[in-house]
């Protein structure tokens, strides 16, 4: 007996987006892929990919592509902001891989969403497809489109980023700027070689900023973002051009390292920092939202890209076997998996950059002695859930504690909140 089939159509064809095609096409559905831009390319800079998400590229089959452009850091380091003193690490890979079955990697995101895209048929993309609204029916919901067009589907996923169409369906809640914004830089490895090996994640903390940085395509590059106050909001775009000279004197007082990989980039990319509300709902009828769409999150737990590749698997779990008049059932269990998991990890990320931002005082030298018991072990509960065969319904969940824990078993002290 064949499977049952659904026709499923996904809103957006970034890293969230593409994901779920790969995975629902796998599993033998009917999906079509539309996206708002006329040629489907992914802009920005680097991303960090950990196990969690890792795994499941690999499943995806993506193991030897991600080999060629991908970056496997052998550690994480913390540093202080002016002196470069290492406050905290812990061992990268290959300990990441042995403990937790797949790597850490960082890469850049154009990278990721081209070995992404290469698994999905063009006949299941469909460019320059403007999403304007949806109309629910009791077998069906139609898209619509901005050029009058329309289409049938038992299933409507709305992969459609932070400003998601699909998402004034449910919510009237607007994006909220963060207050700071990122600027990021590639920088080429031969120009900083000190910096450049061993491949590592380098995260320097300070008062009102932070700045990462970390090698990708393949180790020819630096990705340098670093986390700034503004005070004038700006619309999202990965490509608003940023101007040198202003980062410099951004930084001034900042550790050597973090001049010398500014003063090598050729340009800059700003990149204001949104994020939005969790839901109390995220899908209605045979429509649910993915991703950024979501559950859109702040910068600093490195874990938005990797929460809407659970998102996508754990989606293709619940419509596994799932015939078209059970698909909007199907969709509240994913909606229910993912809800409390994607909510933390938002919170999390709000909740870092205070840390990582604290001023010189008694806070910041609290926050510091934690980072020192700082261990692989902490981040069990994040890289060690796996989504591809942990209990879906929430009450069974296995993913382990739901805080930042930094010592080895026991939770830890609580960390130092920021004003």
């Amino acid at each position: 007996m064949s499977k049952p089939r659904v026709r499923v159509a996904i809103i957006g064809g970034g890293i969230g987006g593409l994901t779920a095609a790969q995975v629902l096409l796998r599993a033998g559905h009917e999906v079509t892929c539309f996206e708002r831009a006329a040629e489907l390319r992914e802009v920005g800079a680097g991303i960090q990919v950990g196990p969690n998400a890792a795994r499941v590229l690999h499943r995806l089959g993506l193991a030897e592509p991600l080999a060629k452009v991908a970056v496997q850091p052998v550690a994480v380091e913390i540093k202080r902001w002016d002196t470069g003193k290492v406050l905290g690490a812990i061992p990268g890979n290959p300990e990441i891989s042995r403990r937790y079955g797949a790597p850490y990697y960082t890469m850049h995101r154009a990278d990721l969403h081209a070995a992404l895209r290469a698994g999905v048929p063009d006949a299941a993309l469909r460019l320059g497809a403007r999403c304007v609204g949806v109309t629910h029916g009791e077998r069906e919901v139609i898209v619509r489109f901005a050029d009058g067009s329309t289409h049938a589907a038992d299933a409507v996923i709305g992969a459609d980023g932070i400003r998601s169409q699909l998402r004034r369906s449910l919510s009237d809640d607007a994006p909220r700027f963060s207050g700071h914004v990122a600027c990021r830089v590639l920088v080429p490895a031969a120009r900083v070689p000190a910096l450049a090996s061993p491949p590592t994640v380098r995260i320097w903390l300070g008062p009102g900023q932070h700045m990462v940085c970390y090698p990708v395509s393949g180790g020819s590059l630096l990705n340098l973002a670093t986390a700034m106050p503004s005070r004038s909001p700006a619309a999202e775009s990965w490509i608003r051009e940023g101007r040198r000279e202003d980062a410099l004197a951004m930084l001034a007082g900042w550790h050597e390292d973090l001049h010398a990989i500014m003063s090598a980039a050729d340009g800059t990319l700003e990149l204001p920092l949104y994020d939005r509300a969790a839901l109390a709902r995220l899908g209605e009828g045979r429509v649910t939202l993915l991703g950024d769409a979501a559950h859109p999150m702040l910068p600093f737990f490195a874990q938005g890209a990797a929460q809407a590749i659970e998102d996508a698997w754990v989606l293709g779990r619940c419509l596994e076997g799932v015939a078209p008049e059970g698909v909007a059932g199907a969709l509240r269990r994913y909606e229910q998996a993912r809800a409390r998991r994607a909510a933390q990890i938002q919170r999390l990320s709000v909740r870092n950059g205070k840390l990582f931002q604290l001023p010189d005082g008694l806070r910041q030298r609290g926050r510091d002695l934690l980072l020192r018991r700082m261990s692989l072990e902490s981040f069990d509960w994040l890289y060690g859930y796996d989504v591809t065969s942990a209990p879906i319904d929430p009450e069974r969940r296995s993913d382990g504690g739901w805080g930042w824990r930094m010592g080895s078993g026991a939770p830890s002290p609580r960390m130092p909140e920021a004003s």
